[in-house]
């Protein structure tokens, strides 16, 4: 049996405990009475109960007081219930195609894991290229990403930790006293986050972006699409989080032959590759290549038939793969999904955007720099879902004033909703690498809040110069 542990100060989860009742009573009473009070003008019946919806989910999403899931099952259920939006329609929103691609994307990344193929692949890349102290860390950091690009970055970092602990361990390392300790897990948190949005697969919020933009505008934005816009970030972050961190916390080591020597023993274990690991390896490869040639519009159809097809050759079976399928995540989307509906078809997204927003809302360049700021910031204290769900019908509500392109305040969302790089409550990732004791919470804010301005700048500067120059323009 799992057992979690609660990391958060006790005096913080004492006045969580005291003031939980108390939160629910004053959410409800602003529920009610937004709900029952005159709808202002400009904004009909079902936008100013829409707006209700949206703030209870928002104080939920915030607060953390229930799950995630529950939050999205709320907003499932009070959607239709105050008669936003019809419930048959509601319950065909929650079936957004977005939903069944992010349920295929588990899957697969379950089923290599599950093979042994990525644990294979990571021994012997860091047996390969770390020969040195410099070169592990390097190796480390860019498998990470890597292995991002193609699996929940949640998940990358759960596979990697062990193997990471066990090199930090072989050498002798002393947590919160080593910087190359460090290093070594810095790498692996910021590996897998900065490598979690150079796809759809990375964390799949990408997917619940276009998920809510297609139901607002029936527009998409395709794989390889996304990818060739974000990748130049994916490759200057790397490159400025390695600069940052060498000099944060310099090498203190002289070799790593102990390290070399657990690794070795690993990949010896593991012992030959077996037929499942190929035939694993040919799926998703060939998932993959399929999503670049279908497009946008093959990106469910071709996972879910990735997935069917590892079923058929008998590669995976339910009971080993269902504990890699987050169900509440599935669960958190397609409620995002519904409420961001509701907030558009109901006219609430627009009427929130002109009260709100509209006094500085004048260009394109600033709208896309404020949501990109505040992205960035929020996903440090909230679910990077949430945030999309929060920032991003808001967002579509601008672009028709402003004959702004849908696709591009989806990216200025979207994207530096993923680049949390400040504390361990902000991504699994950061979590599990503060959970080694080798880095404290402390050494994640120092050096994650410099990569949050750099990355918000660096985004910016992409979005101005090179977009443009791939067709992407505002």
């Amino acid at each position: 049996m799992a057992i979690e542990i609660d990391t958060r100060p006790i005096w913080l989860i004492l006045a969580f405990k005291a003031l939980r009742p108390l939160f629910f009573a004053g959410l409800g009473l602003v529920f009610w009475y937004i709900v029952v009070m005159p709808a202002p003008a400009g904004l009909s019946v079902e936008g100013q109960r829409a707006i209700a919806v949206f703030i209870v989910c928002l104080a939920l999403w915030v607060t953390g007081f229930v799950p995630l899931a529950i939050t999205g099952l709320f907003a499932i259920v009070l959607v239709p219930l105050l008669g936003v939006i019809p419930k048959k329609e509601t319950f065909s929103i929650f079936g957004n195609e977005a939903v069944f691609f992010i349920l295929g994307a588990f899957i697969l990344a379950g089923a290599v894991m599950q093979s042994g193929l990525s644990t294979r692949i990571a021994l012997n890349i860091m047996d390969r290229f770390g020969s040195s102290p410099k070169r592990l860390v390097i190796s480390l950091f860019l498998l990470s990403a890597s292995l991002a690009f193609i699996m929940s970055e949640h998940a990358v970092a759960a596979m990697l930790f062990p193997i990471v602990l066990e090199i930090a361990k072989s050498l002798g390392l002393k947590p919160g006293a080593s910087n190359y300790g460090k290093l070594l897990f810095f790498a692996l948190a910021w590996g897998c986050v900065i490598g979690g949005v150079a796809t759809f697969l990375g964390g799949a919020r990408v997917a619940l972006a276009v998920g809510i933009l297609k139901e607002a505008t029936g527009s998409t934005i395709g794989f390889v699409e996304y990818t060739v816009a974000v990748l130049p970030l994916v490759a200057i972050m790397l490159l400025a989080g390695y600069v940052i961190l060498t000099r944060l916390y310099p090498i203190d080591i002289q070799g790593v032959d102990a390290a070399h020597g657990a690794i070795k023993k690993r990949i010896k274990a593991l012992g030959k590759v077996s037929y499942r690991e190929y035939a694993v390896g040919v799926v998703v490869a060939l998932t993959v290549l399929s999503w670049i040639i279908s497009g946008p519009a093959g990106l469910a159809l071709v996972a879910l038939s990735s997935v069917v097809a590892l079923f058929v050759l008998r590669l995976v079976r339910w009971k080993d793969i269902e504990e890699y399928v987050n169900w509440g995540i599935i669960l958190m989307y397609g409620g995002a999904i519904v409420l961001g509906a509701a907030l558009d078809k109901s006219g609430a997204a627009g009427w929130l955007v002109g009260k709100a927003l509209g006094s500085w809302a004048h260009g394109p360049i600033a709208v896309f720099a404020v949501f990109s700021f505040l992205a960035i910031f929020l996903t440090e204290a909230m679910s990077n879902a949430a945030v999309i769900a929060v920032l991003l019908p808001v967002g579509l509500g601008l672009t028709g004033n402003l004959s702004m392109s849908p696709a591009f305040i989806t990216y200025s969302i979207a994207v530096p909703a993923g680049l949390a790089f400040m504390f361990p409550m902000s991504t699994p990732a950061n979590a599990i690498a503060v959970s080694s004791n080798y880095i404290t919470v402390k050494d994640m804010a120092k050096g994650g809040f410099v990569m949050c301005l750099i990355a918000w700048v660096v985004f910016n500067l992409l979005a101005a110069f090179y977009w443009p120059l791939i067709g992407l323009g505002i």
